[in-house]
Parts: structure tokens; C-alpha cells; sequence
């Protein structure tokens, strides 16, 4: 799915470039297929190189899904890596970048060769279907961080908060065929993808990419991206223009997750002393004896919860704001006055942040739906925010004994999730958002019990 040179390249507020000049790496859609022997349950996984998706790219995306497969919408789950150096996030002037006013005619043709593509790709994922095992595992990696320091007025920027939460874990999950061969992995981690920043002018997976060409290299089958709870986490070295900083992170992370999948194994082991050979020095030879067998499960439950919303202007108002400020943006472009041109792009984003936010509150209420998948004894969970991980780590500890994969991104996006501590810091993620503080205790409460039921 990488988009074509001259794309509009609208995810910074203060980039002076209006189109990408270049590819740094082929973008992907990657496809897995699951169905249970047992229960015939099916499940589509859908892994996009993209920041977002919205809600019509995520319908056309469904219906592209199903017309190659009998599945209730339901079971597919539709994800993004979140990566800043993709294309717009959809083809209305709100979230396809209406601020932008170059290679315009570019972003219908791209999201409309979707369908073809994903079609043809859940009927190859169908037919290449063979029997596996599944196993999962856990690393640690380090480059990410969190992503909300103060400066010295108390004021919450985003940048490198060396004591602020974060969270290392490397979520691995390997697919093995029956003779041990592997056929595919997923990694899990919380870092959003913005090494590349406003001076990159590359179309990219930014470090998510690499670190799947990094695992497929050494593991060998395909590898998934499941951005973890990233709302506050970011990467240590962030918002530059060169590429090699993002593929540097990515194979620092797949050589971890690389090394976790290498020691996993589907199957509980019991060690057994099989005989004491003599030799120079008796030698003991084991046996690692299977004493339980890899289950099928393959179950999917959804759940829809009501969140209250923040105030915010009628929208017809936030429109007016927002169309005066591209207004001040063309006469900045049209000046040539590079720090003018940044000021007001950034203007422009964020009366359209409002202007989106308006309208998804205009109830009082934003319905969030969380998906649950059990995949063996592992459960993935995936909700459509940009959850703090402070909220990963709340659900994690309320289930200590169970495999729990958490994800951000998945099933279209409406917007952050801050902790309530977060709305009196202030800063970038508590003003983007129509949800307010009240919604912590809610969302965990849900999450925690739709977990709970497997």
C-alpha cells in the first residue's frame, strides 16, 4: 500500500513541505487469517501501515474483507502501526489533511485501490492456511520513552520524560506449523512511530517496518505490528528527518522480539533423564518432554461502552475558526515566509482537531467499542484510542496470570485516552481528545471485565 511520490504528507503541524519526494521503505497492509479446527470460528487480522484510519476507509476496508470471506464484521480487526510519515488518514478534508493543497488528487485513487488489493490478499492469506501452534513470550526493549516532560514553567510539552511512566515489555507471539517451522509473528510494544518528523520528506513505516524486515529476516514468515497503549510513549530519539535513526530503533526492537521468539515454544515441557552415559565425564541426556498440548481457542467477543465527553463550541463555530485559519495559512504560503508557513500550519491542525472533536461530542458521549480476541491462551484486546499506558498497566495488573496483549489503534480512532491525573498536567494529548477525565475509571472497568470472561 505505499503510496505514490507526490502524496500529500499532512501528519506535522509544522512541516513547510506539502508532498512526499521519496520512499524510504515499501508500506504494507499484512493480512492474517485464523480459524479454529474445532469451533470453525473465524478471524481477520489486518495490520496497516498507516497513522489512522477513519471510520469510512475502516467500512470500505470491512466490506473489501468480506466480499472474499463469510465473517461477521465483528471478528475482523482493523490496526494501524500509527506511523507519522504515511499518507492522510482518509479522503474527507478533515482527516485527508484539507490543509493541504498539493497532490490533492492523488488521495482518492490510492484509498480506492484498497478494496481490490485487500480482497485478493484475504483470499491468498485463506488458501495459504495451514495448521499451527501457538506460543507467546515476552522481552524488553528500550527505545522508547515517556513522552511528556514540563519545561521550567511546569508547562507539558512533547519530548523526553526520563521519569515519567513507560513501559519496555516486547509482546511476542509466534504461529508454528506442526513440524516447528515459523509461519508467523506478532510483536506488540507501546511507542508511537514518529522518529521521522516535520524535515522527513520520505514515505515510511518509520521503526515499526524495520523491525518487521528485521524479524522475518532472522525468524523467517511474516510479522505483524500491534502498537501497544502509546498515547504517552514515544521514542527517545524523535521528530528528525533522517531515516536511518528509524531504522536503527526498529532493528534494535525485532532483534529483541527476534531473540524472545527463538526461545518460545507452543508446548509445556517437563525435563526427563533419559540415561547417564559414561564417558571421559558421565554424561546426562534429556529429553524436554511435551506434557500438555497447544489448545484451539479461537473465540471473539465485542463490547460497546458509552464514555462522557468533554464541552467544546457547536461545530458550525469550530468550522468558522477552521476556515479562517487556512485562510491565514495561504496568505503564509504565499508569502514564502518559512516560520510564518509553520505557525500557521500548526493553526490549521488544531482549530480541524476541534472542529473533529466537536462533532464526535455533540452527544454528551462517544460509543467505544473493545474487542476482545482469545487466540489459544493468549488474549488480544484492542480499543479505537490513543490510551496512556498507564491504563496497560492497570488492566495488566488486575489480570496477573493471564497472557494479556493490549493494543491503541485498532478498529478506527476517536482520539487520546489521558489518565484523569493527566487533564490537570495539561499538554498536546489532553486537548486532542473528546472524552473527559471521567472516562478512566470506566474504560478500565470494562476492558478488565471483558478479559475477565475468558
Amino acid at each position: 500500500i505505499t503510496p505514490p511520490i507526490g502524496m500529500p504528507h499532512a501528519n506535522w503541524g509544522s512541516s513547510v513541505h506539502q508532498v512526499a519526494e521519496g520512499i524510504d521503505m515499501n508500506m504494507y497492509c499484512y493480512i492474517m487469517y485464523l480459524e479454529s479446527k474445532d469451533s470453525k470460528t473465524k478471524v481477520a487480522i489486518l495490520d496497516f501501515d498507516l497513522c489512522i484510519i477513519d471510520d469510512d476507509i475502516d467500512s470500505m476496508v470491512r466490506d473489501a474483507v468480506i466480499s472474499s470471506l463469510d465473517i461477521p464484521r465483528e471478528n475482523i480487526r482493523v490496526s494501524t502501526s500509527h506511523t507519522h510519515a504515511g499518507p492522510p488518514y482518509g479522503r474527507d478534508d478533515s482527516t485527508g489533511g484539507g490543509w493541504i493543497t498539493e497532490g490533492v488528487e492523488l488521495i482518492n485513487p490510492y484509498y480506492d485501490s484498497f478494496p481490490e488489493k485487500i480482497s485478493n490478499g484475504v483470499s491468498e492469506a485463506v488458501t495459504s492456511a495451514v495448521d499451527c501452534n501457538i506460543s507467546y513470550g515476552n522481552g524488553r526493549s528500550d527505545i522508547n520513552i515517556n513522552r511528556r516532560p514540563t519545561n521550567s514553567n511546569g508547562i507539558v510539552f512533547t519530548g523526553r520524560n526520563w521519569d515519567g511512566v513507560v513501559d519496555h515489555s516486547v509482546d511476542v507471539i509466534g504461529f508454528d506449523d506442526v513440524n516447528g517451522a515459523p509461519v508467523a509473528t506478532i510483536v506488540g510494544y507501546a511507542c508511537h512511530p514518529h522518529i521521522l518528523g516535520p524535515e522527513n520528506r520520505l514515505l515510511s513505516p518509520d521503526y515499526p517496518g524495520h523491525m518487521r524486515r528485521t524479524v522475518e529476516d532472522i525468524i523467517g514468515g511474516r510479522c505483524l505490528f500491534f502498537q501497544g497503549y502509546a498515547g504517552n510513549q514515544g521514542p527517545i530519539h524523535t521528530f528528525v528527518g533522517d531515516v536511518e535513526v528509524a531504522r536503527k530503533a526498529g532493528k534494535i526492537l525485532g532483534l529483541e522480539a527476534s531473540k524472545v521468539r527463538m526461545s518460545m515454544d507452543p508446548y509445556e515441557r517437563e525435563e526427563k533423564l533419559v540415561e547417564i552415559v559414561p564417558a571421559g565425564a558421565d554424561l546426562g541426556m534429556y529429553e524436554d518432554v511435551a506434557v500438555s498440548e497447544p489448545n484451539d481457542d479461537l473465540i471473539v467477543r465485542s463490547e460497546y461502552i458509552d464514555l462522557p465527553t468533554l464541552d467544546f463550541p457547536p461545530y458550525e463555530e469550530a468550522s468558522k475558526i477552521y476556515e479562517l485559519a487556512l485562510e491565514e495559512l495561504k496568505k503564509a504560503r504565499e508569502s514564502g515566509n518559512k516560520d510564518e508557513i509553520k505557525k500557521m500550519v500548526s493553526n490549521a491542525k488544531r482549530a480541524n482537531f476541534t472542529r473533529r472533536n466537536s462533532l464526535r461530542s455533540e452527544s454528551g458521549k462517544v460509543n467505544i467499542w473493545i474487542q476482545t480476541i482469545k487466540i489459544g491462551d493468549i488474549i488480544l484486546q484492542g480499543i479505537p484510542l490513543e490510551p496512556f499506558i498507564e491504563y496497560g498497566n492497570k488492566i495488566k495488573s488486575l489480570n496477573p496470570n493471564k497472557k494479556v496483549v493490549l493494543s491503541g489503534y485498532s478498529n478506527g480512532i476517536l482520539g487520546y485516552l489521558p489518565t484523569a491525573v493527566a487533564y490537570e498536567e495539561g499538554g498536546y494529548e489532553t486537548g486532542n481528545t473528546p472524552l473527559s477525565a471521567e472516562s478512566e475509571e470506566l474504560l478500565v472497568e470494562a476492558c478488565d471485565l471483558e478479559i475477565k470472561k475468558f
